[in-house]
C-alpha cells in the first residue's frame, strides 16, 4: 500500500463484497488485535465480514456499533490518519439501510456525506439518471420490478434512488434533500467541486453505467479526501475496484485449479434459493460427474427432531459419492417456505445454516475444493464451518465470484480453495463453469 493511499475499510454485510478485488484480507472477527492485522496489511483494502444481512435490525445495529468501536481503538493505536469507510451492501438494494450507515456515522462521525453507489457492473446492475436497473437478457429492468424488491425482509417500492432513500428513512431524508451525481456530472462536468461542497453527512446517490464512470468518480473522491473531506459509502462491489486500484489479479480464473491441494473431487454447497441459483443448480446437475443431494428444509421446519437424521443421511450420501469419484452437490430444497413473521424466517434461516455447517465439518478432509453458493451460506462457511479468523482473497474465478484459500495450518482442510459464489450473480451456466475450472482435468 502506498503511504499516500487511504486505507479502505469495508464492513461487508455478507461475504461477497470482495467480488471485484484480490490479494487482500477478509476478517471474520473484529476484535482489536484482528482488526490491527487487517489495518497493517500491505493491501490498500480490507473486508470485515459482519454478515448483518442475515440478522435482525437491532442485532445488525449492535454488531455494526461493536465493529466501529473496536475500529476506533485499532485506528488510534496504529496512528492511521487517512481512511475511507464503506458499508458494503447488496446491488439489488437489499440490506439494513439506513441502520448501518447511521450507526457508523454516530460512532466514527464527522462525515461530510454518505453516498449510495449500488451499481455492480459484473452482475449487470447499473444506475442511470438516479434510477437503478438490473440487466435481464440485456434489457434494463428497474429493480423495483424484479423479485428482489419483493424480498420479505428487505422489500422496497422504488428504483429511483432519492425515492428509495425517502422510503427507507421514512422521510427523515426526503427525496428532495438527496443530492444526485449523474453520468453527465461524472463524464463531462467533473465531480470534485461538488464533492468539496458537501457537508453534514449529506445523502448523495451516484450514477454508474461502466467501470470507467466509477474510476472518474473515485478519482474525485480520493482528491477530495486529500483536502480533508470525510466520506462514508453505502456501496455494492464495483466502486471498491475503482477506489482500491489493484489492477489485474495474479492468477487467471481458468488457472484457479492450480491452488487445489489434491486431484480429489470437491464439494459444492448451495444454500441460496433465489431463482437464478435454482437455474444454475439445474444446469450444474446436468454434469455427469456431479451427484445432487437434497436437504428437505420443509421437513426440518415441520419436524425439528428430524435434524440429526437429515444430517447423517446427507453425510453418508456425500461420502459415498465422493469416494466414487463424483463431486457431491448438497443443496437445500427449492420451495419457498412461509413463516408467521420476519423474525421466524430469520430464526429458521439460522437453523438451516447450522445444519449446513455441520455438513461442512463432516466433509472428507481430502476434498480438492469447496464451492459455496449464496452470500449468507458463504459467510457461515468461512466463520463457522471452516472456523477462520482471517483469509487471503486470491481473486475471482468468474465475474463476481471470489476465491479464498485456507492456511497451510488449517486443522481439517489445509490449503483448500473456497469459492464464494453469490446467489444472484452469473448466467445459467456459471455455476457449472466454475465447477469445470476446478474439477479433475
Amino acid at each position: 500500500m502506498s503511504q499516500n493511499q487511504a486505507k479502505i475499510i469495508v464492513l461487508d454485510d455478507d461475504p461477497t463484497g470482495s467480488q471485484t478485488v484480490h490479494s487482500c484480507l477478509l476478517l471474520m472477527s473484529w476484535d482489536v488485535p484482528t482488526l490491527k492485522i487487517g489495518l497493517q496489511d500491505a493491501a490498500p483494502i480490507l473486508f470485515i465480514l459482519t454478515n448483518t444481512r442475515a440478522i435482525a435490525p437491532s442485532l445488525a445495529a449492535q454488531v455494526t456499533q461493536e465493529v466501529c468501536q473496536n475500529l476506533k481503538i485499532a485506528i488510534a493505536e496504529l496512528g492511521i490518519q487517512d481512511f475511507l469507510i464503506v458499508s458494503r451492501s447488496d446491488s439489488t438494494l437489499r440490506g439494513h439501510y439506513p441502520i448501518e450507515t447511521n450507526v457508523i456515522a454516530q460512532e466514527l462521525g464527522g462525515f461530510d456525506a454518505h453516498f449510495l453507489t449500488p451499481a455492480f457492473f459484473e452482475g449487470g446492475r447499473v444506475t442511470i439518471d438516479s434510477v437503478h436497473y438490473l440487466l435481464i437478457d440485456g434489457v434494463k429492468t428497474p429493480v423495483d420490478q424484479t423479485e428482489f424488491a419483493q424480498d420479505s425482509v428487505f422489500g422496497y417500492s422504488h428504483s429511483y434512488l432519492p425515492d428509495y432513500v425517502a422510503e427507507k428513512t421514512q422521510n427523515s431524508i426526503t427525496a428532495k434533500e438527496v443530492e444526485r451525481i449523474t453520468l453527465e456530472d461524472i463524464r463531462t462536468q467533473g465531480v470534485e467541486e461538488k464533492l468539496l461542497s458537501l457537508t453534514n453527512n449529506q445523502c448523495v446517490v451516484v450514477d454508474g453505467e461502466t467501470q470507467a464512470d466509477f474510476d472518474k468518480f473515485a478519482q474525485g473522491v480520493l482528491a477530495a479526501t486529500k483536502q480533508g473531506k470525510r466520506f462514508l459509502f453505502r456501496s455494492a462491489a464495483s466502486l471498491l475496484t475503482s477506489l482500491a486500484q489493484l489492477g489485474d489479479q495474479p492468477t487467471p480464473p481458468e488457472a484457479m485449479a492450480n491452488y487445489k491441494p489434491s486431484d480429489k473431487p470437491g464439494v459444492i454447497l448451495v444454500g441460496s434459493h433465489v431463482r437464478k441459483t435454482t437455474e444454475q443448480l439445474r444446469k450444474l446437475l446436468e454434469e455427469s460427474d456431479t451427484v445432487g443431494i437434497e436437504i428437505d428444509v420443509k421437513a426440518l421446519r415441520d419436524d425439528p427432531s428430524s435434524r440429526d437424521n437429515i444430517l447423517q443421511k446427507t453425510l453418508a450420501l456425500v461420502n459415498t459419492s465422493w469416494q466414487g469419484g463424483k463431486t457431491p452437490v448438497v443443496y437445500t430444497s427449492r420451495e419457498e417456505l412461509t413463516f408467521t413473521d420476519v423474525q421466524q424466517r430469520l430464526k429458521f434461516g439460522k437453523t438451516v445454516s447450522a445444519l449446513l455447517m455441520d455438513v461442512v465439518r463432516g466433509l472428507p478432509s481430502k476434498i480438492g475444493f469447496l464451492i459455496s453458493k449464496g452470500g449468507i451460506t458463504s459467510n457461515d462457511v468461512l466463520s463457522d464451518g471452516l472456523n477462520l479468523t482471517t483469509a487471503r482473497l486470491l481473486g475471482q474465478i468468474l465475474p463476481g465470484c471470489s476465491v479464498i484459500r485456507t492456511g497451510a495450518d488449517h486443522p481439517q482442510f489445509p490449503n483448500l480453495p473456497v469459492v464464494l459464489f453469490p446467489g444472484n450473480v452469473g448466467e445459467n451456466h456459471s455455476l457449472a463453469t466454475g465447477f469445470k475450472y476446478l474439477r479433475n482435468s
